[in-house]
């Protein structure tokens, strides 16, 4: 057993945070790479007849523009960061709360003054424009502002766009990467910090807290997403979110957590064993591991032939696979990976809903497939990596182990 606690890694293991001098050059690789952004957006929006695009989507919005809200901002922004782009235009819709920044960080944009009425303005807006068709962000837009704006403007074609630039998203820049990269370290580095102060006894509202103010004093602008920390039992709820319950010994404890580097998203879950595993939860633990390696040879697979055909559909059915073959296929609900960057679930998707299209290139997924016994325990690893189709190359982003763990002796 003392074996096992030496082997559990120390923050230092990983990498240090991102230094200013890292962020400076990441705002300039942005800055450069907006025009092409841009660019192959107005080339689809040209291949489709419209005359506008409108997005709402925060994402979006610091992508195309380099106005970034912060994490659930969006909710009291009111119209705040909604964009409209043209084949020469890109206007920012900012009120007074954030008018100075908008013109700060979205210097090639018009920053036009709006209220929480947009239908009230809606008509001046795609007149500046010259705008008769206009593409929309549908699947984040409500049926009530949607018809609103028609109602604004009966002369103007409104056009479904879900998934334009999602689509392009999907595909990573090298400063992207190296934002997710930096990303999951300030994550290995934050769980590495706590795992020898794991004790039965805490609650896992405690060891949430732990585990978050190591992610922010240790790199993190903000958490990607809230921490799961869910021991025993409720390790069986895939999103679960921590409670006053008590670790105690036997019993799995399982970790869900990102951080956020410069807008950009890490996701890493660890299952750790307190005080050690018993047979079945180990069996099971290797059972998963095992599943997230057959996704892994099959990604490795299609690099080595050159052609990385892949898709997120045969991903997701080899790792289904191994966890079918142990009997506990009924016991894994949810898709094998997603996507992450300026979202902690975007593009390409691994999943049994996945399409059949091979998965773009560069990009970053999560591989986390798990089993989850219902009142009893549950288990997931959860990987990123990097998809180099170009360069045949799989790379694990995550670097915490990913071997048992046992902790709390």
């Amino acid at each position: 057993m003392s074996d096992l606690v030496r082997a559990l890694p120390h923050p230092a293991d990983f990498p240090a945070p991102p230094s200013d001098g890292d962020r400076a050059r990441w705002a300039e690789a942005d800055a450069g790479a907006r025009p092409a952004r841009l660019g192959r957006l107005r080339e689809r929006m040209a291949a489709a007849g419209v005359d506008a695009y409108f997005g709402v989507r925060p994402e979006h919005m610091r992508y195309l523009t380099g106005f970034a809200l912060d994490d659930n901002e969006d909710r009291v922004a009111g119209n705040s960061g909604r964009f409209l782009v043209s084949a020469d235009q890109v206007v920012v819709l900012a009120d007074s709360r954030y008018r100075l920044q908008a013109e700060a960080q979205a210097p090639g944009a018009r920053i036009e003054a709006t209220t929480y009425d947009l239908a009230a303005i809606w008509p001046q807006l795609v007149e500046s424009l010259g705008a008769r068709r206009v593409a929309v962000e549908s699947a984040h837009v409500s049926h009530q502002l949607w018809g609103q704006l028609e109602v604004a403007t009966p002369g103007v074609e409104l056009l479904d766009a879900a998934g334009w630039v999602e689509a392009d998203r999907a595909v990573k820049e090298p400063a992207e990467i190296e934002r997710i990269k930096a990303a999951c370290a300030v994550a290995d580095r934050a769980l590495a910090a706590i795992v020898r102060r794991i004790k039965p006894g805490q609650t896992e509202r405690e060891l949430a807290l732990l585990l978050e103010w190591e992610m922010r004093t240790g790199g993190a602008d903000a958490l990607a997403f809230g921490i799961a920390c869910l021991a025993g039992p409720n390790a069986a709820l895939p999103h679960g979110s921590p409670s006053g319950r008590e670790v105690l010994l036997g019993q799995v404890l399982l970790f869900d957590f990102g951080a956020m580097v410069d807008g950009y998203r890490s996701d890493m879950t660890r299952t750790l064993f307190v005080g050690g595993p018993a047979e079945r939860d180990l069996e099971i633990y290797e059972t998963v591991a095992g599943a997230q390696v057959a996704a892994m040879d099959l990604l490795e697979a299609g690099l080595r032939r050159g052609g990385g055909a892949a898709s997120g559909k045969a991903v997701d059915a080899a790792a289904r696979g191994v966890i079918e073959a142990a009997g506990h296929g009924e016991h894994f609900g949810h898709g094998t990976g997603h996507g992450i960057g300026l979202a902690t679930h975007e593009l390409p998707s691994l999943s049994r809903a996945a399409p059949d299209d091979p998965l773009p290139s560069p990009t970053v997924f999560s591989v986390e497939p798990g089993i989850y016994l219902d009142g009893e325990m549950g288990v997931r690893i959860e990987d990123l990596v990097l998809f180099d189709r170009g360069q045949r190359n799989l790379l694990r982003l995550t670097g915490f182990p990913r071997e048992a763990l046992v902790v709390g002796v």
